[in-house]
């Protein structure tokens, strides 16, 4: 019998932690890999795409970390700081060397901090540590510091600005609003989210979040971090603040790649789609390599494709990419971002000239349909109510779409682009969540098809929590226990709500008294 293949992973964030779930799902005595799960952190593996709840109160730290199994190989604490790629060894902090026959690069991405002047602790001596009253959200320490901040802020009446209305950005805004923290977003665009969002959406979702309590300063620079004052800008105003969150965007962390001579660009460390670096001994997934980093899905993706791989379970997988979807997960606000929404529009009816104020509310504008095989453009503008709808269309397949306040909408239409199924005829309608088809039509219940994908980031189909359910999770939390539905960006959690309570109704074998509690949170 041939021995098991020594792997060592490094890094144990979402992606690392996940490949070790896999590897073991598919090889649950280790006999032919025996993988080693090596974590800078002294905690082990956890979700950071729900931090944020951590702000807000709506989550503990128990919540953001999975059971783990006792038998997980996992060496918390645990720095690697040099690569021997001839003697295939890894060397940690403490001065040892481990082997390897395969190496796992999952070393995730840190903040991208920008060289203003007083981010930095002057008293470290130029290293990476941040100023007082200064803080990323990445780590579990991070929103430890963050959230001493904000109650500081609270306290005596003070504000936290955020540094960069993306994302992350307006999620911790979100957040912090919640626990009682004045907030104001400071963005150098004239909208937030501008990587995703066109203009008119962006304004829509200003309006939006000032509703929430969230204030926004756009289109200014910030140039210089006081402790004790607050944030001065380009326009020579200073933001009066008792603390500085950065969601400034991220890099990916290839230090120890660069050491060792393996390929690399800004975007990471250089794979192929059998997420190969230069060296065919070494592999590299997640937000560190330039395989789509940044989201939850495609760095999930690519660890069941590396763990079929080495296990020998699919020796073919190859990561192709995958459907590009950006929620974002702030109470009191639906937005969901599919594909490319970006197409040159400006001749369409409804599209608002510079400083204008856009198509009067309930006003619809539809690109040109060229003959030239181009795109179709369709969009809703509704402020006052806080919606729009933007529909990018190839040859009747979405493309693209902008759904801010049309959850309907986007429900159906997240399972249209998926699946790369043609959109119906009635254009306004599907942008109303009125003419989906009976297989992408709603979000739970008997409306929607087995096929149909809840967990866009585990991949668990409406199918695989019914066969659950059958098998013995008899509530949300329990599904999500047995499929890991709602354990990814957490978007998911109504539908696995009202999937488990529509399963409770209608399963004769359903005990009344079994209530279809809470996914966790």
């Amino acid at each position: 019998m041939s021995r098991a293949l020594n792997v060592v992973v490094v890094g144990n964030g979402m992606v690392g932690a996940r490949l070790y779930e896999e590897t073991l799902r598919r090889d649950q005595t280790s006999r032919r890999v025996r993988m080693t799960v090596l974590g800078a952190e002294p905690v082990g593996g956890y979700n950071r795409v729900l931090l944020p709840g951590l702000l807000s109160g709506s989550l503990t730290e128990a919540d953001l970390t999975p059971e783990a199994s006792g038998e997980t190989p996992l060496a918390t604490g645990t720095t690697v700081t040099a690569i021997d790629r001839a003697a295939r060894t890894v060397r940690t902090a403490d001065g040892r060397q481990l082997p390897y026959d395969r190496l796992v690069l999952a070393t995730g991405a840190a903040t991208a901090v920008p060289p203003l002047p007083g981010l930095r602790d002057e008293t470290d001596g130029g290293g990476g540590v941040l100023a007082r009253g200064v803080t990323a959200l990445r780590t579990l320490a991070d929103a430890r510091r963050l959230r001493r901040l904000a109650d500081r802020a609270r306290a005596v009446g003070a504000r936290i600005a955020v540094l960069g209305g993306g994302v992350l950005g307006l999620e911790a805004a979100r957040a912090l609003v919640a626990r009682g923290v004045a907030v104001t977003v400071v963005h150098p665009a004239p909208h937030v989210m501008d990587r995703q969002l066109d203009a008119p959406a962006g304004r829509v979702l200003g309006r939006a979040l000032r509703r929430t309590g969230i204030e926004q300063r756009l289109g200014v620079m910030a140039v210089r971090w006081e402790p004790g004052k607050g944030l001065h800008l380009d326009d020579g105003s200073v933001l009066a603040a008792a603390g500085l969150l950065l969601c400034t965007g991220a890099r990916p962390e290839t230090g120890l790649a660069e050491e060792c001579g393996l390929k690399t660009s800004p975007a990471g460390i250089a794979v192929d789609d059998t997420l190969t670096t230069s060296d065919p001994d070494i592999y590299a997934l997640g937000d560190c390599a330039d395989a789509e980093p940044g989201l939850v899905q495609p760095g999930w993706e690519q660890a069941a494709v590396l763990a079929g791989r080495l296990t020998g379970e699919d020796p073919y997988a190859r990561y192709l990419g995958s459907p590009r979807v950006t929620r974002l997960k702030a109470a009191g606000i639906e937005l969901a971002c599919l594909g490319d929404p970006f197409v040159a529009d400006d001749g369409f009816a409804g599209h608002a000239p510079a400083g204008g104020a856009g198509p009067a509310q309930g006003g619809l504008g539809e690109g040109d349909f060229p003959d030239d095989g181009g795109p179709e453009v369709l969009r809703l503008e509704d402020p006052a109510r806080e919606r729009y709808a933007k529909l990018v269309l190839h040859g009747d397949r979405v493309t693209g779409a902008i759904l801010l306040g049309v959850p309907d909408a986007a429900a159906g239409l997240v399972q249209l682009y998926d699946k790369g199924a043609p959109a119906p005829s009635d254009r306004l309608a599907l942008m109303l969540g009125r003419a989906l088809p009976p297989e992408s039509a709603g979000e739970a219940g008997e409306a929607l098809p087995d096929h149909a994908m809840v967990c866009r980031c585990n991949s668990v189909t409406k199918g695989a929590l019914r066969s659950a359910w059958y098998d013995g999770a008899r509530s949300a939390r329990e599904l999500a226990d047995a499929t890991r539905a709602t354990t990814g960006c957490g978007g998911c959690r109504g539908a696995v709500e009202k999937i488990a309570a529509w399963l409770a109704e209608t399963d004769p074998l359903s005990s009344r008294d079994t209530p279809a509690t809470t996914a966790p949170r």
